[in-house]
C-alpha cells in the first residue's frame, strides 16, 4: 500500500512562530511534482512535539487539501497515552488523512506486553490503516520484531507496515520472515535505505527527500526496478547529504538545507529546537554540492 520515497515533511513557521501555510503548500506541491509517492505530515521532522492538537491537525488538513488525492497523506498520530493516541487517529481521519503513523508509547517505557496491548486497544476502533514507527533512540521503547509479528498476526487488517528507524538491518529479514512480503517495511534512516531495500524493504520515510525529492524518488525507483548500479550511484551521490542532515538536532539542518535549495524557505524553529550550528551548515553545504543541488 505504501512504498517509494515518502518525505517526512518539515513544518514551516513564520517569524513570529505561527504555521506558515503558504510555504507548506508550496513544499507539498513541489514534493508531488518531483515524484514523492506519499507525504508524512506532523512526524518527528515536522516538529510535531511542539504543535498543539489544533495546529497539528490543521497542518494535516492543509497537506491533504494541497495533495488533492494525487498521493496519500500519512498523519503522525502517536502518543504515550493510549486514549490520546486513539483520539489522534480519529482526528487524523477527520482531517482526511489516508493513514496514521504511530510510535509505541514513549517516556513511560512499557514492556513488550504493554506495547502489544496499546496497539490492540487502538485496533479496536481504528478508522485508518496504521504504519508502526519504531524509533528507540527517541522513544526509549524498542518495538521488537516478535512484537511486530504478534501485532500483525492479530490485527494485520489495521497495521499495514512499519517505519523502522532502529538502525538494525537484521530486523528487515526477521520481520519479513514473520510478517510476509506484503507487510510494507519502510526505512526510517536515509543512509541505510539501500541495504534496507536490498533485504526486502519497499521504501523510505525520508528526511533527505525534503531537500532532494527528485533524487530520492529516482533512488527508490531504481531499487524497486532491481537496478542495483543506478541505486548505488544515487546512494553515493546523496550519502554526504544524508549524514549532514543529522550533524545537529533535526530539523535544524534540513530547514537550513531547504533555504539553500529553495531560497526564502522559512528558517524558524520552535524551542527547544535551535538553528543548525556553523559546522553543521558547512556539512550541509558540502552535502548539497556533492549531490549537485547547489553550485
Amino acid at each position: 500500500m505504501f512504498s517509494g520515497s515518502i518525505p517526512a515533511l518539515v513544518t514551516p513557521f513564520t517569524h513570529d512562530g505561527g504555521f506558515d501555510e503558504a510555504a507548506f503548500r508550496d513544499l507539498v506541491e513541489w514534493q508531488v511534482a518531483e515524484g514523492s509517492t506519499a507525504l508524512v505530515a506532523c512526524g518527528t521532522t515536522g516538529e510535531a512535539a511542539t504543535l498543539d492538537k489544533e495546529e497539528h491537525f490543521h497542518v494535516v488538513r492543509v497537506c491533504v487539501d494541497q495533495a488533492r488525492g494525487r498521493v496519500p497523506v500519512i498523519a503522525g498520530a502517536g502518543s504515550n497515552d493510549t486514549r490520546v493516541a486513539a483520539a489522534n487517529m480519529a482526528a487524523a481521519h477527520a482531517a482526511g488523512a489516508d493513514a496514521a503513523l504511530m510510535v509505541p508509547p514513549y517516556y513511560n517505557r512499557p514492556s513488550q506486553e504493554g506495547i502489544f496491548r496499546h496497539f490492540e486497544a487502538l485496533a479496536a476502533e481504528a478508522p485508518l490503516p496504521v504504519i508502526l514507527y519504531n524509533v528507540p533512540a527517541r522513544t526509549a521503547t524498542d518495538l521488537l520484531p516478535a512484537t511486530v509479528a504478534r501485532i500483525v498476526a492479530a490485527f494485520g487488517h489495521v497495521y499495514v507496515g512499519i517505519k523502522d528507524a532502529s538502525g538494525v538491518l537484521a530486523r528487515v529479514s526477521q520481520t519479513r520472515a514473520a510478517c510476509g512480503a506484503g507487510f510494507a517495511q519502510l526505512s526510517g534512516n536515509d543512509d541505510l535505505a539501500l541495504a534496507f531495500n536490498a533485504m526486502g524493504g519497499v521504501g523510505c520515510i525520508s528526511v533527505t527527500a525534503n531537500v532532494a525529492p527528485r533524487l530520492s524518488a529516482d533512488f527508490q525507483k531504481a531499487c524497486a526496478a532491481g537496478d542495483g548500479a543506478a541505486a548505488l550511484a544515487l546512494h553515493d551521490r546523496l550519502f554526504a547529504l544524508h549524514e549532514a542532515l543529522f550533524t545537529d538536532a533535526s530539523p535544524g539542518p534540513v530547514k537550513y538545507a531547504l533555504g539553500r535549495v529553495r531560497p526564502g524557505f522559512p528558517q524558524t524553529l520552535r524551542l527547544p529546537m535551535a538553528p543548525a550550528s556553523e559546522a553543521s551548515r558547512a556539512a550541509v553545504d558540502a552535502g548539497l554540492a556533492r549531490a549537485g543541488l547547489t553550485g
